[in-house]
């Protein structure tokens, strides 16, 4: 049994070594992935605390008490231990109390809601979700895209979310926290990004046939990129117009990156009122 554990465990080891696989969550470019993983590395070492011994007792207690093992002591009439009690009892309520200490600090400290600085150092970009892609719509700057944006390294980012469609997730894996696109509603969720790069973004629900093609590369890119970047959206020959947005919301897979170089500054809140009624004086 013991050997079958060994060789299972290099046989993991090995798979992922040689996977390629990417640990985004582990490897954060901002803030609030920081935080991130540090929540998911204190709850995982905090759980371990109960994991190892089990499985260290899920092997050694067989072997000891193995039938033969005549140097093993044969208690048949044991059935209590304070010791023993004491540990079972008082380990796990020490983890529960630790884990809802730090879920009630995070809960706060890590609220996507919470602005990561003023209001006017703060880049807005309104995201709608499609069947099967993002819509990103720059309000100050009158530009949108879809499935690609940019942001300036080291500027606090407020996402302003709501769906033209089912439900989707927004999520930026090396940035932090996803959160619901939901029809009807407008969510938001403050990011940052620490250092240049490009990081990939995606919806974290799934939504239907085109799901696994709905993502969209996040720049992270100095101030003057930046401002280069919009100038380059700003000379598409596109312009989000009704007809425009129209052929958007058709559902399509793998949509390619597209520019747009004017858009509606009410079509963000449009988009919202189709589903509360706003808009047929209800």
């Amino acid at each position: 049994m013991l050997k079958k554990l060994l060789l299972s465990t290099i046989i993991i080891v090995l798979t992922l070594s040689l996977s390629g696989c990417e640990l985004a969550l582990f490897d954060p470019k901002g803030p609030i992935g920081e935080q991130a993983k540090d929540l998911i590395l204190i709850s995982t070492g905090l759980l371990l605390i109960v994991i190892v011994p089990v499985l260290f007792m899920s092997i050694y207690f067989p072997y000891k008490f193995r039938k033969g093992n005549t140097k093993a002591e044969y208690k048949p009439h044991w059935e209590h231990s304070t010791k023993i009690e004491i540990i079972v009892w008082l380990v796990p309520c020490l983890i529960v109390a630790a884990l809802a200490y730090v879920t009630y600090v995070t809960s706060h400290s890590l609220d996507p809601r919470k602005p990561l600085g003023k209001d006017e150092d703060t880049l807005t970009i309104q995201v709608v979700a499609l069947d099967w892609k993002w819509l990103f719509i720059y309000p100050e700057q009158q530009i949108a895209t879809v499935n690609e944006i940019a942001i300036p390294v080291n500027k606090p980012i407020e996402f302003l979310i709501t769906s033209d469609t089912v439900m989707n997730s927004f999520f930026i894996p090396r940035l932090g926290s996803q959160i619901y696109a939901m029809a009807g509603m407008e969510n938001r969720l403050n990011l940052m990004a620490s250092e240049e790069g490009v990081f990939r973004g995606l919806s974290a629900n799934y939504s239907g046939f085109g799901f696994s093609g709905m993502k969209f590369k996040t720049h992270s890119v100095s101030d003057e990129a930046f401002e280069q970047w919009v100038d380059k959206v700003k000379a598409s020959p596109k312009v989000l117009d009704e007809p425009t947005y129209q052929a958007l919301t058709v559902k399509s897979k793998d949509n390619e990156v597209e520019h747009f170089a004017d858009v509606d500054p009410l079509h963000f809140k449009k988009t919202i009122e189709k589903y509360t009624g706003v808009q047929n004086g209800q």
